[in-house]
């Protein structure tokens, strides 16, 4: 089967997927969109000339990738996708082999985390509005709402958290998915350099931070633009 999890950036999404690379079934992709993203808007991001080159920039060659064979013949293959990715031709409804999940986070921690990595962050960089759009999608589709898992749960009881994923994604719990080696991997994508630091240093899923994050006044507007999107995506969170 084939899992596309739909995320922002700063939440959590990189140590989700180690969490899944650690299991002996699943073969992970990291962010295959990005380059496609890249060439699309000019987004000024960090080593964007790298990215670019290093990956497919073609959206339709991408989608046909990601829904063809599982490299290695796993039988899962995990794609971590963001959402604010998809500002091209394709989107959710050209993977439709996939089973579709949603991982968010509070906005105000995003914004305080991805704030320390850029210059600007804009409300369309979170991609709240567009996890939204794919959720509302993929819902009227099933018949009832996809799994939806929120980074700060995940922390503060990730053997409960991630087995209820598990369940809504028909797949079996496997304790793995609680740890893994430290240090890069060769599915990585070339940005590891700029943005992975914390989490190739890490061997597992770290504590909640429970402290209230200070969102600068001059991005104010956008965490006003991006909570009604949180708020409504976390009602339907595991």
């Amino acid at each position: 089967m084939r899992i596309a999890m739909w995320s922002g950036p700063r939440n959590l999404s990189t140590a989700l997927m180690r969490s899944f690379g650690a299991r002996a079934d699943t073969f992970v992709s990291d962010e295959p969109f990005y380059g496609a993203y890249l060439r699309e808007t000019g987004d000024d991001q960090p080593m964007k000339a790298e990215v670019i080159a290093s990956m497919d920039c073609d959206w339709a060659s991408v989608a046909r990738t990601m829904s063809g064979s599982i490299p290695g013949g796993a039988p899962i293959w995990y794609q971590k996708h963001m959402a604010h990715h998809m500002e091209g031709p394709v989107g959710i409804a050209d993977l439709s082999g996939h089973a579709h999940a949603f991982l968010i986070r509070d906005p105000a921690r995003v914004i305080a985390s991805y704030a320390a990595k850029r210059v600007a962050v804009r409300a369309d960089h979170l991609g709240l509005a567009r996890q939204c759009e794919y959720f509302d999608r993929e819902a009227d589709r099933l018949g009832h709402a996809p799994p939806v898992v929120d980074a700060v749960d995940i922390l503060r009881n990730p053997a409960d958290v991630l087995g209820r994923l598990c369940v809504a994604l028909r797949i079996a719990w496997d304790p793995a998915m609680l740890s893994w080696e430290p240090g890069r991997r060769a599915t990585d994508g070339v940005w590891a350099a700029h943005w992975y630091g914390a989490v190739e240093a890490s061997t597992g899923f770290g504590a909640p931070d429970d402290r209230v994050p200070s969102v600068p006044d001059e991005v104010l507007p956008v965490l006003d633009a991006c909570r009604p999107h949180y708020d409504y995506l976390a009602g339907f969170r595991l």
